[in-house]
């Protein structure tokens, strides 16, 4: 046996990776690893092999022996590890599949983080597009123990890298049918992946699938949610080897920051709807006869138009093309009378900005001015649907393209105008990424300064906002300029706006380059500027430098007059050292420009002493090359003389130096806490002189409104007045039309029209001296005439009515009332002897119905118009 374990061994890598026997195997898998971790590069040869035949990492990874497949994938890990992207790019098409199957799948928890890792390495060396399409056809996996596994991969994957390195969207439309499936394992691992997405997405994700889930399932995850919006924002965990390669070659550490500040600005702080949605081509779906709809004179017809183009367009992410004729309807909608239609272009104006982004930018310039023209408006709905349509534009855009209409329309007359253009500057400071140019900076600032001094308080307030914005994000410095002219109080209010205000653009000026440091002479090829640093620092601590020019002092005052010379030559780059030097040197931070010349005393000593004074003085300037180290000691010898002299205060006096200096710092703090209470009191001076003339402002309206109040109510007391008059003048003619009716009906009544008959009869009975006994036909006689007067009565009664009606009172007392022919020929007819007389009632019969008819007609106007005057009296006494 150890023969044959000798021959084993002896086998190459690749044909241990397929021996029958799973001992070779697994000693192959553990051999390869090792080898793959002593390799130096991913270039070695031990790693050809297994890039020429790639397919041989399959068996490895679905080794039929679990102990066999662990160490399989161990050498898999070990070679991506190492083998670097060409590693990645052969092998990873025949074992994503593999380790899906055997790897995540397995009982083992080593065999399983083993695979899990390898799927990590597969996303770091390259792209995570490929890995996860590979992926996702696990899901329609039969197995429910695949599909978790699956699932599980998906969410660790998401943790690592995060969204924007791997793509959530296919994911997310694969979610709801994982949502539905009958295993419960499934179900939960599908709820652990949906809320490691809400990290990285929030709100974002339910565009994609949320509609498609249950209300149950929602309201679960709903829960789940609440516990992850309290959490901070996420980062990623696991860099890829692109962003390690770029940290380890930053040579500095603050280049190495400055990678790692990049990568952290990669993370999203809240993935938009906008990245995850499919682009929707929306132009085939806009009614046919939308323009002749908003062509036409009906305000309705141009509303229903807008209103079916909103449900159109208002979609998370549109497909760009020609919207010429659509935004033109739009813009001309913004001049509407009517304020629905001009609500409903806003919005789908807002629309269409957010769902073509970057798109919409070409039509800015045709739709931004018509809507700030209609900023007028002053009903809020309307102007927040305008607001918000400027808003979207914007973010369409950028700050340089809309400042200049900006800009104009601050200087509108309307106050409505202004106000809502100010508004709307603000808030595209705040959201803003990009921080104005400086010339974009002095026209924001000198258009915010005149605001301060309108008229209308939240002009006022605006303006102050605005500046304190804009210093937010320039810094106050360079605002310093534009605060000068200003008062305290407004300083103090712009200030606050200023903590206050929260932005996401910050100015970054740009880094001055050093100026070169002057090295010397016998160093220019030797000192680099690395070590030129290195060497000032140690130089500054001890305290020697000061003893070496002690014997100098004679020379300085020899060459007085060639370091003046010679000094700028030597000096060119810090032209100022040479002589703030000496005042430096005073103190205990000046050692530091003496460290820097030491050196070159120590260069040349001997020159000092014979070659500079004769040189100088035969040759003039020629001899500046020569001369070079002499005066650098002469002028590096006059300072430590004063610095000698001047560092003379005993311990004491340093002592009480200290105290007086923190007595000082003191009473600067004091100063300026009592400055800074002096202007917030001044502040508040000002606004309650503020509110005191609005107060002031609201009495007077109020005493306005209470004496127009009172003119009112006067006039309404002379209107009740001659109402209440009117009413009685109306009620006594109604009591007198109630008498009229009253004296007609009493007059003509059926029992004087008998009794007249009744005596009529006695009277003829008694001159014709009949006897008691009365023939039945003048009974039958008597009974006609009764019922013929009754009618004629009637009849002239309520033609009486219709007359008194129809003429006045004064023509009725003209005409004598009813006592005319009429009359007589009633009572002739009712004192006539009718004896066997029945001739007269039916000439009288065909007359009677159209009497009655006129006389009910009569009655009809008369109730009506009693109920109108009722009506009318009720209507009065309301109004009153």
């Amino acid at each position: 046996m150890a023969d044959q374990e000798e021959d084993f061994s002896s086998l190459p890598l690749p044909d241990r990776f397929v021996h029958k026997n799973w001992k070779v195997r697994k000693q192959g898998y553990e051999d390869a690893a090792k080898t793959f971790e002593a390799t130096p590069d991913e270039s070695d040869p031990a790693f050809r092999p297994f890039l020429l035949d790639s397919g041989i990492w399959k068996g490895a990874v679905a080794d039929s022996n679990v102990a066999a497949q662990q160490d399989g994938i161990n050498a898999l890990c070990a070679f991506l590890k190492f083998g670097g992207q060409q590693a990645c790019i052969r092998s990873r098409s025949v074992t994503i599949t593999p380790i899906v199957e055997k790897g995540l799948s397995s009982t083992r928890a080593a065999t399983k983080q083993s695979a899990l890792e390898a799927l990590l390495l597969y996303i770091e060396l390259d792209r995570s597009d490929p890995i996860i399409d590979d992926l996702l056809p696990s899901l329609n996996n039969k197995q429910p123990k695949l599909i978790a596994a699956t699932l599980l991969a998906f969410t660790a994957i998401f943790h690592a890298y995060g969204v924007k390195i791997v793509d959530p969207k296919p994911v997310l439309k694969a979610l709801p049918k994982v949502f539905g499936h009958a295993d419960k394992n499934v179900r939960a691992e599908a709820q652990n992946l949906a809320v490691e997405l809400y990290r990285w997405l929030r709100e974002a994700m339910k565009t994609l699938f949320w509609n498609e889930l249950k209300p149950v399932q929602q309201q679960d995850l709903e829960k789940l949610f609440e516990a992850v919006k309290q959490e901070p924002p996420p980062k990623q965990e696991r860099l890829l080897r692109s962003q390690q390669a770029a940290i380890e070659a930053a040579p500095t550490n603050g280049e190495e920051d400055e990678a790692e500040a990049e990568i952290e600005e990669d993370q999203p702080g809240e993935i938009d709807a906008f990245d995850l949605a499919e682009p929707v081509d929306v132009l085939k779906k806009v009614p046919a006869d939308f323009g002749e709809s908003m062509a036409s004179s009906k305000w309705k017809d141009r509303k229903d138009a807008l209103d079916a183009l909103f449900a159109v367009v208002n979609t998370d992410r549109i497909k760009d093309g020609s919207f010429d004729d659509i935004i033109g309807a739009l813009a001309k909608s913004m001049k509407d009378a009517n304020i629905a239609v001009v609500t409903v272009a806003a919005n789908c104006i807002e629309c269409l900005a957010k769902g073509l982004r970057h798109g919409f930018a070409k039509y800015r310039s045709r739709i931004m001015p018509a809507i700030m023209e209609r900023l007028k408006e002053k009903k809020q709905s309307v102007a927040d649907a305008l607001g918000a349509a400027l808003d979207a534009v914007f973010a369409s855009t950028g700050l340089s393209e809309c400042l200049e209409d900006i800009l104009e329309f601050l200087k509108n007359k309307n106050p409505q105008v202004k106000s809502e253009t100010l508004k709307f500057l603000i808030r595209c400071l705040k959201t803003t990424k990009e921080a104005p140019s400086k010339p974009e900076v002095k026209l924001i600032a000198e258009s915010a300064t005149k605001l301060l001094t309108e008229s209308v308080e939240a002009t006022r307030a605006a303006g102050a906002e605005a500046l304190g914005t804009l210093m937010k994000i320039m810094g106050e410095r360079p605002m310093g300029p534009y605060m000068e002219g200003l008062d305290d109080i407004r300083k103090t209010k712009i200030k606050e706006y200023c903590d206050a205000a929260e932005v996401k653009a910050k100015d970054k000026p740009k880094p001055v380059a050093p100026l070169p440091k002057a090295a010397p002479v016998g160093q220019k090829k030797t000192v680099t500027k690395k070590p030129a640093l290195g060497m000032r620092k140690p130089a500054a601590r001890p305290a020697t430098p000061p003893e070496e020019p002690a014997p100098l002092p004679p020379k300085t005052a020899s060459k007085s007059i060639p370091s003046k010379l010679s000094a700028p030559k030597a000096l060119v780059p810090p032209q100022k050292t040479g002589l703030q030097g000496p005042k430096k040197l005073a103190g205990p931070v000046g050692a530091a420009p003496a460290s820097v010349q030491s050196p070159r005393r120590n260069i040349t000593p001997q020159e000092d002493d014979t070659a500079p004074i004769p040189s100088k003085l035969s040759r003039g300037l020629a001899g500046r090359p020569l001369a070079r180290p002499a005066p650098s000691s002469t002028t590096a010898s006059e300072p430590p003389s004063s610095a000698l002299q001047a560092p003379s205060l005993t311990h004491s006096e340093r002592l009480e130096l200290g105290d007086l200096r923190s007595e000082k710092e003191n009473l600067l703090r004091t100063n300026e806490d009592l400055r800074a209470s002096s202007s917030k009191l001044q502040s508040q001076i000002h606004e309650l002189q503020n509110q005191n003339a609005q107060l002031i402002e609201d009495h007077t309206r109020d005493v306005l409104s209470i004496k127009a109040k009172e003119t009112q109510l006067v006039r309404a007391r002379s209107d009740a007045e001659s109402a209440e008059a009117q009413c009685q003048r109306l009620g006594r003619e109604l009591d007198r039309l109630k008498r009229e009716v009253k004296r007609m009906e009493s007059e003509r009544s059926p029992s004087s029209a008998a009794s007249d008959s009744i005596y009529r009869d006695k009277q003829c009975n008694n001159s014709n001296s009949a006897p008691t006994e009365r023939p039945a036909s003048a009974t039958q006689q008597m009974r006609v005439n009764s019922s013929t007067s009754l009618a004629d009565s009637k009849e002239t009664g309520y033609q009486r009515m219709a007359r008194s009606y129809a003429i006045s009172p004064s023509e009725e007392k003209e005409n004598g009332g009813l006592d005319g022919v009429e009359g007589e020929k009633i009572s002739v007819r009712n004192r006539s002897p009718v004896k066997g007389a029945q001739p007269p009632a039916r000439r009288e019969v065909s007359g009677e119905g159209e009497s009655w008819k006129r006389a009910a007609e009569v009655t009809s106007q008369l109730k009506a118009r009693i109920e109108l005057m009722k009506v009318g009296l009720l209507m009065f006494m309301r109004n009153v």
